[in-house]
């Protein structure tokens, strides 16, 4: 069966790798599937440049096993200095070497619009129609897409609801949103913020949140209609700190008794 992120019975878990050598990402590839990862999530923008080769990306993406593989190739960190286009080509070429699921930012071709700066959604109409024509080009390989807009801070529904049916029009198969939380209200709004997501998008999404008060959406999302858990090994210098330990997150799915009850009338 072809691996895929798509029209799962369950929420997934998916072990995210932020390793900087090739060595480091397949020992936490495999650690990662042991302590229970159903996917991987491969964030190459933390592959130091030299190691950045065909050959190296064919022995990373081998160690996943036939297992599903989300993978990011962001501006920063070790892809500090490339060009957009140059990031979308790389993400190609891992992709066509057996990704399944391709992050597009919702801001790629468009640095006015990066992360963390307004929505991260790019209003350039020239950076739209390539964002929209990476996703068709992925699409012809037979790939799946995820479109991001990191916020990172906290956002009303009409807003995010906005972003979300822009990044569906875009084409993406599922919608990425990262919003942030630092207080109970906040963190409460975002509950429902994804019962809403749940009933207003026409495709799977993930919305997740930064800030002090995430952990409880991060653990809970996945069972309120988020299509995927973002877990970690361990929680290491690189690890970001919000997203639960991958033991954790399955200890949650597998035994959250939180579906209505049947009433008898």
């Amino acid at each position: 069966m072809k691996p895929s992120f798509l029209n799962q019975n369950r929420p997934l878990i998916t072990g995210m790798i932020l390793k900087d050598n090739p060595d480091s990402m397949r020992y936490a590839i495999k650690n990662s599937i042991f302590d229970g990862a159903d996917c991987l999530g491969l964030q190459f923008e933390w592959l130091k440049k030299e190691y950045k080769t065909e050959e190296n990306y064919k022995k990373i993406i081998a160690t996943c096993s036939g297992h599903p593989i989300y993978v990011t190739n962001y501006r920063g960190a070790e892809n500090s200095g490339f060009t957009d286009e140059q990031l979308a080509d790389e993400l190609v070429k891992i992709m066509s070497l057996g990704g399944t699921l391709a992050d597009v930012p919702a801001s790629l071709y468009d640095t006015e619009s990066a992360a963390g700066v307004g929505l991260e959604l790019s209003q350039n109409e020239e950076a739209i129609k390539k964002q929209m024509e990476l996703i068709d080009k992925l699409h012809s390989m037979g790939k799946e897409v995820i479109m991001s807009s990191h916020i990172f801070k906290f956002t009303p529904a009409e807003t995010i609801l906005e972003v979300a049916k822009e990044q569906q029009r875009r084409g993406a198969d599922i919608v990425k949103i990262v919003s942030g939380a630092n207080s109970d209200e906040e963190l409460i709004e975002n509950l429902r913020i994804t019962t809403l997501l749940k009933k207003e998008l026409k495709v799977p999404f993930l919305f997740l949140s930064s800030g002090t008060h995430t952990k409880i959406h991060r653990m809970i999302g996945a069972q309120l209609g988020c299509v995927t858990y973002l877990a970690v090994l361990e929680h290491d210098s690189r690890a970001v700190p919000t997203q639960p330990i991958i033991k954790a997150a399955k200890a949650v799915r597998d035994n959250f008794d939180y579906l209505p009850d049947v009433v008898e009338l």
